[in-house]
């Protein structure tokens, strides 16, 4: 009993202690959070609109709980992780984020954060941090200082410092541990900080889609860099020679394409014997393609749009690519003729000057080749022995040089002059007679042989006939100083004589057009700038009824009509432009409009094009200053999805532009009248990228050119789709030069009804904004599959932009007016949201409201990335998107490559769209205007 007792007192001795600490026990368990981690969480959901997302409890004190809150981490009383990505979150960041002392992992990424980065200086502990694919529209200058245990950042897709750009600061480079660095599409610009080469622990590299500048820095020899991607800089682009990529032997995916890149692909590439992708398209590069390259095992190789020359190899990549190059054989494993294969060594020991290199686009057969003017160009070394392939040749001059022994053996009848040549000094014996002309085989008074009043000769030179035995010293190049790099291939002192001398027989062979009808007249000239900044040095070679070739000097000649414009594209004559159409036959017809007719024609090597030829009752002088305007305009921006201008032509009353053609025609004819033309319609995933482009081409023209223009025309039939439905904005007969900054221009109201913005039709008053609102209603169009302008249609739609307005928030109605060929469901509601979203935003009311281009391109690019096709589209689309990563090119583009193209594009299109004139407008505007 009194055992029983006694334990009856301990059990309540207890109960009554633990009864009077329970408070206390509660107030450790409830407050463990530290109250200043607390505080600053409160003030991250503060700053929300839909903070309700988080399902953070409202009185809540305790995120480190338990019970611990949603997306909340916690290591004891500190937070140490927040992760909220793909949450669709709106809203701002405390700028004192950095207050998380204990933050190791920060994953933000994939929501609609806007306003300033928080800064993250003095996050020690802090390991990882994805801010990509939100809108945070700056970034503080100590963003970096103090990331001491850094193994992962990801910016990508914001538009940080949009007007300024920014650049990493040296601060990273504390950042020891950084193992993969992803900063695409947020507006880097100026050159590569040369730290990040010397960052051993770097792997992954990723700056796509900025505004860099300048050269991969030798910082990066033998850097350990596994991923390098510096593709699509815009602006000036990269630049420089690539050869430091040759000593990178850890790199697996090299992605360098959409800049200006030149030189070489050194032979060492192929000790990257991991690399899996390399993809240089589009930039400048030039010379053979090493057979290092060709043997590697890559899963992609992509040459396209380089200067790459000689034969083709064959590669052992899986996918490879290498269109839009000088090969000279069309076909892999095919060797040159011996005439190329002499000049390339030739070029490859100057290494590949430009001047000598540009002056004609194709060096695939030289057979022809006549004349070779090298004197004065300081070359040295010995003359190709391979130079004696070259059986047309009748005159090499290069004389006043510092040539070396032995000389090869040349015909007999080829004139050949080596005076001035220090090094070949022969045996005495071999020393020619006074009475023989320099120039062998040709006697001294020869009125054909080349001049050579003037030059400081050494008549010691060799016999043609004679070859020095012995090493061969090094192969022809140009000679090195101290102070300077390699000479021009044509030095100052050579003069312009030298330059004509060269281009001239080069132009003739290479560059000529297929020989014409013995009908054509002979004032069918076609007209090479040789330079655009010098019109007086133009070079003109006139194809005559007989075959032969004339060239003279001049920007003009006493017998022709033709107008030259001033600017760098070819001009050509009306009579070539007949030949390729058929004498514009109505058997080419594309197309009709206001200002006249598009025909197909293609030209002697197979290139298809769109010849645009204004009708002579419509020239007036608004038409000529649109005609004007597309060449001044397309002649200061190139870029991949703005329709290039190849030609144009102004003989007479004659106005006639040239486009690279688009088979697939406008985008207008597979929203609206696909059935008509029997076509299948277009998938959701094609109609993203053609948004994509089409945002990529407009951000160019605002922002991103030597100079911002407005478009003023935008619409569907103005887009125009290759063969791959790759979109590309054309039309610029109506552009106009923006002004800086916000400022608006009054100008005469054009564009077509529909797809104007209000302030513009009320005011006159225009800035790239107005660009934007007819994207939007663009946008609306590849949604619903309406026109911007229908009088059929009931009267709250006709108009699509004021109705759309009215639907594009409720799911329902959304739905509902989505195009019924898209077969749309909930698996791509979201995907079809955020379009309608961006399209409202685009159409807003005020131009202050609407974002710029470079907003959508933010918008669309993840959209693009991570949309998956149905399965009955799988491998449908076949297009390469060289901004983005490659998709897999499939069956249907070789299948889409055989067919015939009957149509290119409906211009009545944009006549269908401009219903009466409506009350208030300028009687000046008619539907021409508004084309």
């Amino acid at each position: 009993m009194a055992d029983h007792q006694h334990h009856h007192y301990h059990q309540m001795k207890l109960l009554l202690t633990v009864t009077f600490l329970y408070p206390y026990l509660v107030s450790l368990v409830y407050s463990a959070t530290d109250p200043g981690d607390l505080a600053i969480l409160n003030q991250f959901r503060k700053g929300l609109k839909n903070h309700e997302l988080l399902e953070w409890p409202v009185n809540g004190d305790d995120p480190c709980g338990p019970p611990r809150w949603p997306h909340v981490f916690c290591s004891q009383t500190r937070v140490s992780q927040i992760q909220v990505q793909g949450m669709n979150l709106k809203g701002v960041l405390p700028s004192n984020l950095n207050q998380l002392s204990m933050l190791t992992n920060l994953g933000l990424q994939k929501n609609q954060f806007t306003g300033d980065l928080p800064s993250l200086n003095g996050l020690s502990e802090l390991r990882w941090a994805y801010f990509d694919y939100n809108q945070f529209d700056s970034i503080p200058s100590d963003f970096f200082h103090g990331l001491d245990s850094l193994e992962v950042l990801a910016l990508d897709n914001n538009p940080l410092n949009a007007t300024t750009g920014w650049s990493i600061p040296i601060d990273l480079q504390n950042s020891a541990q950084l193992q993969n660095l992803s900063l695409m599409s947020c507006n880097l610009a100026g050159p590569l900080p040369e730290f990040l080469g010397g960052m051993q622990s770097l792997g992954a590299l990723k700056l796509s889609m900025n505004r860099i500048s300048g050269g991969i820095p030798a910082t990066f020899n033998k850097s350990g860099v596994r991923i390098l991607w510096l593709n699509g800089q815009s602006g000036v682009g990269m630049s420089g020679f690539i050869d430091v990529i040759g000593t990178m032997t850890s790199l697996t995916s090299l992605w360098l394409h959409g800049n200006h890149f030149s030189g070489k692909i050194p032979d060492s590439i192929g000790d990257l014997t991991e690399l899996k992708e390399f993809n240089v398209n589009s930039n400048d590069l030039i010379g053979l393609i090493p057979d290092s390259l060709a043997s590697l095992t890559l899963d992609k190789l992509d040459l396209n749009n380089n200067h790459f020359m000689g034969p083709i190899p064959k590669f052992q990549a899986s996918n490879f690519t290498y269109s839009s190059n000088q090969f000279c054989q069309p076909d892999p494993g095919v060797p040159c003729s011996p005439e190329t294969t002499a000049l390339l060594s030739f070029l490859d020991g100057l290494n590949y000057p430009a001047r000598l290199v540009s002056t004609c686009p194709s060096i695939a057969n030289l057979d022809s080749l006549a004349r070779i003017d090298l004197g004065s160009n300081n070359l040295t070394g010995v003359i190709p022995s391979n130079w004696t392939n070259l059986k047309s040749l009748t005159l090499l001059d290069l004389s006043n040089n510092d040539l070396s022994l032995p000389v090869p053996k040349f015909n007999p009848s080829m004139k050949l002059d080596l005076t001035g040549n220090p090094l070949l000094q022969l045996n005495p014996s071999k020393t020619p007679s006074p009475k023989t002309s320099p120039v062998a085989g040709a006697p001294a008074n020869n009125p054909q042989s080349p001049p050579t009043t003037g030059k400081k000769t050494n008549p010691k030179t060799g016999d043609n006939n004679t070859v020095v035995s012995g090493e061969d010293p090094a192969p022809l190049s140009a000679k090195r100083s101290k102070n300077s790099n390699i000479v021009p291939i044509v030095a100052p002192v050579a003069g312009f004589l030298s330059l004509i001398l060269l281009i001239i027989p080069i132009s003739i062979y290479l560059c000529k057009a297929k020989k014409v009808n013995s009908h054509q007249p002979p004032t069918s000239l076609v007209v090479h700038p040789r330079d655009p900044s010098d019109s007086d040095n133009t070079v003109k070679i006139a194809i005559t009824n007989d075959s032969n070739t004339s060239i003279g000097s001049g920007s003009g000649s006493g017998n022709t009509e033709s107008h030259v414009i001033e600017s760098g594209n070819l001009i050509i004559s009306v009579q070539v432009l007949k030949n390729v159409t058929k004498n514009f036959s109505h058997e080419n017809e594309l197309g009709r409009g206001g200002f006249g007719v598009v025909y197909k024609g293609q030209l002697h090597d197979g290139t298809k094009i769109a010849v645009k030829r204004m009708e002579a009752g419509v020239i007036s002088n608004k038409a000529l200053d649109e005609f004007q305007a597309e060449i001044a305009v397309l002649s200061k921006v190139r870029h991949r999805h703005l329709v290039s201008l190849l030609g144009y032509s102004a003989e007479g009353s004659e106005r006639i532009l040239v486009y690279e053609f688009m088979p697939q025609g406008a985008l207008s004819r597979h929203l609206f009248h696909w059935k008509t033309f029997e076509l299948e319609p277009l998938s959701w995933k094609r109609r993203l990228n053609i948004a994509l482009d089409v945002a990529r081409g407009m951000e160019y023209l605002h922002t991103l050119a030597h100079q911002s223009f407005i478009h003023r025309d935008l619409k569907s039939s103005n887009i125009l789709l290759g063969d791959d439905f790759r979109a590309k904005v054309s039309d610029f007969g109506l552009v106009k030069l923006a002004p800086d900054g916000e400022k608006s221009v009054i100008t005469r109201l054009a564009g077509t009804f529909g797809y104007l913005a209000p302030e513009y039709a009320v005011t006159g008053k225009i800035t790239t904004k107005a660009d934007v609102f007819s994207y939007g209603v663009v946008l609306m169009e590849l949604l619903t599959g309406l026109m911007a302008l229908d009088e059929d249609r009931p009267e709250e739609s006709q108009y699509l932009a004021a109705w759309f307005w009215s639907i594009r928030t409720n799911k329902e109605k959304l739905m509902n007016a989505v195009d019924p060929s898209l077969n749309a469901n909930d698996e791509t509601f979201e995907t079809i949201s955020i379009i309608a979203d961006l399209a409202g935003h685009c159409t807003a009311r005020e131009p202050s409201q609407r974002p710029d281009m470079g907003h959508a391109v933010n918008v669309l690019s993840p959209l693009v990335e991570k949309w998956k096709p149905a399965e009955n589209e799988a491998e449908e689309y076949c297009g390469i998107d060289y901004s983005l990563p490659l998709t897999q090119m499939v069956k249907g583009w070789q299948e889409a490559e055989g067919k015939d193209y009957s149509s290119y594009v409906d211009l009545d299109d944009s006549k269908s769209s401009i219903p009466a004139r409506p009350t208030g407008f300028a009687d000046s505007f008619t539907s021409a205007d508004g084309r």
